[in-house]
């Protein structure tokens, strides 16, 4: 029996670094090894265009430690994808630099289209996608991905830099968020998403598809509050009940720093961030009146995987 194809993946975002280990299955892939590290590479300098020296470290730390990782399984290709931070940092091109010469990992930065590409192709093996138009949100730490597709094809794609880690480091200064802070933060985003309402008014999607992120930490919120073992890493899709989520988001909106670190079910990395990723969220249902909203954990890396398995 031959060999099947094995390929490693990573994701190198803003706020977290992800590696994805799989082997060729079928029309997909079967997933080997999975790992997150909260890298944190726009901490302190997302809104100056520069990573700074102690996210620098944290960067190249994961990398090597992925490098140990890949090394161990035995892959046949690796794929090291880079977004927003990377793709904007002034000093972006030194930690590739940098990473090369310490593990021999070639990083490919790719656009914000590109970014929105894989996205969708993730989201759509994850079966989530159906006839109906969706619009898939994929908020990052720097970069938002809006794709409106449906399960055949994109009709309209487009990547804005606001990311939830901009979002906070330019909004959300005092805990909780004033409510100042949000009308600013709506002005903000009315000036920046008028593409996004054109291109809606246009294909008029029904769904909302949150991509992985902060819809995942909203899910398994949810879930464990009702008391439910849930594990988000066994769950592909997730269908929200509509009050649930409002009634998440209001009180995640409303709440502090030590009320977040107390909620199970939100990663570290993620307890502060989750309140501007909040309010983009219920911003874009509001704005576009979609009351019908759907998550998918697949996303880029599994975008990215499904191609190279083919």
């Amino acid at each position: 029996m031959s060999k099947q194809k094995r390929v490693a993946v990573m994701d190198l975002g803003t706020n977290t670094f992800h590696l994805l280990i799989g082997e060729k299955q079928g029309e997909t892939f079967r997933e080997i090894l999975r790992e997150t590290i909260a890298v944190k590479l726009g901490e302190g300098g997302i809104n100056k265009r520069t990573i700074m020296p102690a996210a620098f470290e944290r960067g190249i730390a994961a990398m090597q430690n992925f490098k140990k990782l890949i090394d161990e399984t035995g892959v046949d290709e690796i794929k090291a994808i880079a977004t927003s931070a990377l793709r904007n940092a002034g000093n972006g091109q030194d930690f590739i630099a940098t990473v090369m010469q310490q593990t021999g990992i070639v990083i490919e930065v790719i656009t914000g289209e590109q970014e929105a590409t894989y996205i969708y192709e993730g989201i759509d093996a994850s079966g989530v996608l159906t006839d109906d138009n969706a619009l898939v949100v994929d908020i990052g730490g720097g970069s938002v991905e809006f794709i409106i597709a449906n399960e055949d094809e994109v009709l309209w794609k487009q990547s804005f830099e606001i990311g939830a880690a901009r979002l906070m480091d330019k909004f959300h200064k005092t805990d909780p968020i004033p409510v100042t802070s949000i009308k600013e933060l709506t002005t903000f985003l009315n000036g920046k998403l008028g593409d996004l309402f054109m291109a809606a008014a246009k294909y008029r999607p029904k769904v909302l598809v949150g991509s992985s992120g902060a819809f995942e930490s909203f899910a398994e919120v949810i879930e464990l509050k009702k008391g439910r073992s849930f594990n988000i890493k066994q769950v592909k899709t997730y269908e929200f009940d509509i009050d649930e989520l409002l009634g998440l988001i209001e009180l995640l909106i409303k709440s502090n720093h030590k009320l977040r670190a107390s909620m199970k079910g939100i990663i570290p990395v993620r307890v502060d961030m989750i309140v501007t990723a909040s309010l983009l969220t219920i911003y874009i249902m509001q704005k576009l009146g979609i009351a019908d909203v759907s998550m998918s954990t697949w996303s880029l890396k599994e975008g990215a995987m499904v191609k190279a398995m083919r």
